[in-house]
């Protein structure tokens, strides 16, 4: 095999014992991207000059027996993360020239662990959209089929990692950014507990939402990544000081006599019959493997759409509200005044979903119907999470589809929004509760498409979701295969 589709673990291995070189794995890492980027099209930004000096201080420092978590291991980052001297775009023409003063924390951390940068992914812009497709800078194309989507936000992230093109990569979740992706392109996905990972330097699409995490090609990978972005942050508000475990270590236990709850919501008419086989598979599996799963109800479930496209448009037109023509960014050229300067920046900066979802939260935040729309959302918003504090009192994790539906086509669902929005059906819970999902490869369809099984648990309990995927990866065979690009 080449070092570009091996894993952290696997090359942290051979660069310890001198069987391969961090030069080497860059080279062979761009190698593959030379080869399949211009028919996938994971990256907005290629760093390969940078990502060579970095490639070769790593082998330096590995000469003089200093070896940091992540050194020598080519990583990708989702551009809507701050990265000093580098362009930072979020997949959108208002940002297309704006180059980063400083480094977002987990991309500090990435470079203090001796990470080196690949490049920056594509991605919906602003994280806005279930496909990649409204991208500014085109759309990225599912690596197991280029005629259908790789999931969004995420997507070039995502995409990235299962085509080989890096060995990990950073997104961030909204409301399945990160895990409806990893369950398109059959990668491991992981959004950690709201405040579990700094948002500093992350551009903002709903404060109360966002948060980052790692797309790998295996769970151990993922814990590594974990291990390495986790952690309190003075320089972040909401940013929780909690201990952070050693995650890597909860990889290969056993779940014997553990509790997994199937949330009788989540499965309903409309699930794809291949989806719900490989997750009534991964039950299967639990079972063998000492756990018992139970029926359980998160009985607001039904309200999570709702109060999301509420409360998340609210808090993106809020926050975009920066985007002006001034300070930096797209400005349109004219000699008008100054509030048809703005209008004209807005209306050509940004894209159609951004536009709909600024009009929708504005709206919703308007005088006489904030307390209609954003507070009640909110209201709803606490009842949801009670119901997942009740449900963790009876089981250690939940079990999951991630997605309704596999990967669907390109240009399939862009003309009807209502069934784009539905595609993060059972994402977006986690986020509006603020606890960790995990999505794990769990099998194909008939169509050769990924399928990903997603784990919940309870706030600062992802070593609960290394356990159970780590456990359930072992009986599955979906995370050792590639596709056949």
């Amino acid at each position: 095999m080449e070092p570009n589709e091996l894993t952290i673990h696997e090359l942290q291995a051979m660069l310890r014992d001198g069987t391969t070189k961090a030069v080497d794995i860059a080279g062979s890492v761009f190698k593959r991207i030379d080869a399949v980027e211009g028919a996938v099209h994971s990256y907005i930004t290629l760093l390969k000059d940078a990502a060579f000096q970095a490639a070769e201080a790593s082998d330096r420092n590995i000469r003089e027996g200093t070896i940091a978590a992540l050194t020598g291991i080519p990583v990708a980052i989702k551009d809507n993360m701050c990265t000093v001297g580098v362009p930072t775009t979020c997949g959108s023409r208002i940002l297309e020239n704006f180059t980063s003063p400083y480094d977002a924390t987990v991309v500090k951390k990435m470079r203090d662990a001796g990470a080196v940068i690949i490049g920056k992914t594509n991605m919906d812009e602003f994280a806005m959209g279930s496909s990649t497709e409204t991208s500014f800078f085109g759309i990225t194309r599912n690596p197991w089929d280029l005629e259908r989507v790789p999931g969004g936000s995420s997507g070039g992230s995502a995409a990235a990692v299962a085509a080989d093109m890096c060995i990990a990569a950073l997104g961030s979740d909204t409301g399945g950014s990160i895990r409806q992706p990893a369950s398109h392109c059959g990668v491991v996905g992981l959004k950690p507990t709201y405040g579990r990972v700094s948002r500093y330097g992350l551009v903002a699409f709903a404060s109360s939402l966002d948060q980052i995490g790692p797309l790998t090609k295996d769970v151990e990978d993922c814990a590594i990544m974990l291990n390495v972005i986790a952690g309190y942050d003075p320089k972040e508000s909401t940013s929780v000081p909690a201990p952070v475990p050693d995650y890597r270590s909860f990889a290969g236990r056993d779940i014997a006599g553990w509790k997994v709850g199937i949330p009788k919501e989540y499965f309903v008419a409309g699930i794809d019959p291949d989806v719900r086989a490989a997750i009534e598979g991964v039950m299967k599996i639990i079972e063998d493997l000492g756990a018992e799963c139970r029926e359980i109800s998160l009985p607001h479930t039904d309200y999570c759409v709702a109060i999301y496209y509420i409360i998340a448009p609210s808090e993106a037109s809020s926050n975009l509200a920066r985007y002006d023509g001034v300070r930096y960014g797209y400005r349109a050229k004219g000699d008008g005044e100054l509030l048809d300067m703005y209008k004209q920046s807005r209306s050509a900066g940004f894209g159609a979903e951004v536009k709909r979802r600024i009009m929708i939260g504005t709206y919703a935040l308007s005088a006489g119907y904030y307390d209609a729309y954003y507070k009640k959302a909110s209201q709803v918003r606490m009842l949801l999470r009670r119901d997942f504090d009740s449900a963790f009192e009876s089981c250690d994790v939940i079990l999951t589809p991630t997605s309704p539906v596999p990967a669907f086509r390109i240009g399939e669902k862009t003309d009807d929004p209502l069934q784009m929005y539905l595609s993060d059906i059972f994402t977006l819970s986690t986020n509006l509760a603020g606890v960790p999902g995990i999505v794990v490869p769990c099998g194909f369809t008939s169509k050769r498409l990924p399928v990903g099984a997603q784990f919940m648990a309870g706030h600062f309990e992802e070593g609960k979701l290394i356990q159970v995927a780590s456990a359930c990866e072992r009986h599955l065979a979906a995370t050792k295969r590639r596709p056949a690009l």
